[in-house]
């Protein structure tokens, strides 16, 4: 893989905003599933629990593409040059 689909965030832990085409598919990917689940759940109100473990599986999904296809994720502080609120 030549460039990381996902950045390392600047601040905290995980990862920013897409810098690649695929990355960003598959953040559009993910929302259309999540959006696709809330239809379901509207049409079908007691299937509540089904759609939590739902979200829970593409979240994982998510994180899962994320992991292999971006930057290693790792705690990122504020730089010595600016007040830590800590």
């Amino acid at each position: 893989m030549k460039q990381p689909w996902f950045p390392r965030k600047k601040y905290g832990f995980g990862w920013g905003f897409p810098k690649t085409w695929q990355g960003l598919l598959v953040l559009l990917v993910y929302f259309s599933l999540f959006l696709a689940g809330l239809k379901y759940l509207e049409q079908h109100p007691t299937m509540f629990l089904v759609f939590i473990l739902y979200f829970l599986l593409i979240t994982g999904l998510l994180f899962f593409v994320c992991w292999k296809t971006g930057e290693k994720p790792g705690i990122t502080r504020t730089p010595p040059d600016e007040e830590d609120p800590l």
